[in-house]
């Protein structure tokens, strides 16, 4: 029997873990390992000397994201809900540190890392997690109240801002459009109305489109989706050279090593463009397959979802999983120009530490989660 707060709620038998996603998430843990090795070789040789640079640095934030896989799948999922509150006070804390000067470093255009003890970290890739847990508590404690405004929606909508306007002060477009469209997912199998969510989306289409006017370059992203020979050496650069790396990989593929875009032609080959690099070399059946186990991992998920049996372990599962799912279909998509460019990295396989241990610690409590749910015959 599972006990919060001295009162009991639910008996729950410990299963089996859902091993069919853990040998699926193992195996795009692997093949991305050997992709990034080759992706990165030419720029990693260009700015250390060193064609396996990326590829050691990878190991230590895998490793790291392995680890706590595994202490996270260890834990039982329920302890989580008394700290909703500290998660929430925590993903706050957290964005604001990229505005402190000593702290925060830039990137690009935006200001999404900080530096501690010399190592770089990403907060936004945290506060995906750290915020899904708050509000998967928060919303089993007010299902019954989601239909009143001010007990309800009301209040998800201003911590959703606030997250929002933190996000969109950095900028980091792309972990916004991931954090909102999980949280209204989970929103609604929360028990949230239909109304309430088609209210909020049309109130985000406006902050966008207010948001566009203020910033141009974001409507410039949606105008090389429409003609990718918009603006090709400059703002559809990375999008034309992505689609010459998918184009020219054909059935088969360049061969593993041999791909001729990574030779400082796409941007970002080791991170956001990995994709375009994968597919250049293994080609195209090979990246259906890659996409195939993505889509394993995302049916598992939402299985898990389903044979859970309270309401927090659900809306912890089903945030977690479209989380993953929206992030996989923003990168997959800006790289094959079916929607706009964000620089959201490739789950579990573009470079980057904080990605990999938020990611790798997410699906630990949902492998945990999948020990309490009863899998119908």
């Amino acid at each position: 029997m599972i006990y919060t707060n001295n009162k009991k709620i639910v008996n729950k038998k410990i299963y089996n873990y859902d091993r069919i996603l853990v040998g699926v998430v193992f195996l795009i843990l692997l093949f991305g390992l050997i992709s990034l090795s080759s992706a990165s070789s030419i720029i990693a040789y260009n700015e250390s000397g060193d064609p396996y640079y990326y590829f050691k640095h990878q190991l230590i934030g895998l490793s790291l994201g392995i680890i706590s896989f595994f202490i996270f799948s260890k834990i039982n999922y329920h302890s989580w809900k008394k700290y909703a509150f500290w998660f929430l006070f925590f993903s706050i804390v957290l964005l604001i540190l990229v505005f402190i000067p000593g702290l925060s470093a830039n990137y690009g255009k935006a200001r999404s890392w900080i530096n501690i003890f010399s190592f770089s970290l990403q907060p936004s890739e945290l506060v995906k997690l750290s915020f899904l847990l708050y509000l998967a508590a928060w919303l089993e404690i007010r299902k019954k109240e989601l239909h009143d405004y001010s007990r309800g929606i009301g209040p998800f909508v201003i911590i959703l801002g606030l997250i929002g306007i933190l996000m969109l002060l950095q900028p980091d477009t792309g972990t916004l459009f991931i954090i909102s469209l999980s949280s209204l997912t989970v929103y609604f199998v929360g028990g949230g109305k239909i109304k309430h969510i088609i209210i909020i989306l049309f109130v985000g289409l406006i902050c966008f489109s207010f948001m566009i006017f203020l910033k141009p370059y974001q409507l410039n992203r949606f105008k090389c989706v429409l003609n990718s020979n918009f603006s090709r050496q400059k703002i559809c650069y990375q999008t034309n050279q992505a689609l010459i790396a998918i184009g020219s990989g054909g059935i088969l593929g360049r061969g593993l090593g041999e791909s001729r875009q990574k030779y400082m032609y796409l941007p970002e080959v080791s991170g956001d463009s990995i994709f375009a690099i994968i597919a250049e070399e293994t080609g195209l059946i090979v990246s259906i397959l890659l996409i195939f186990l993505y889509l394993i991992l995302f049916c598992r998920g939402y299985i898990i979802a389903k044979n859970t049996k309270d309401d927090f372990g659900r809306n912890l599962a089903i945030g977690i999983v479209s989380w993953i799912t929206f992030q996989t279909i923003i990168n997959i998509g800006g790289m094959t120009n079916i929607m706009p460019m964000t620089g959201v990295p490739l789950p579990l396989i573009s470079y980057g530490g904080s990605s990999m241990l938020a990611t790798l610690t997410a699906i630990g409590i949902l492998v945990n989660i999948s020990k309490y749910a009863k899998y119908e015959k």
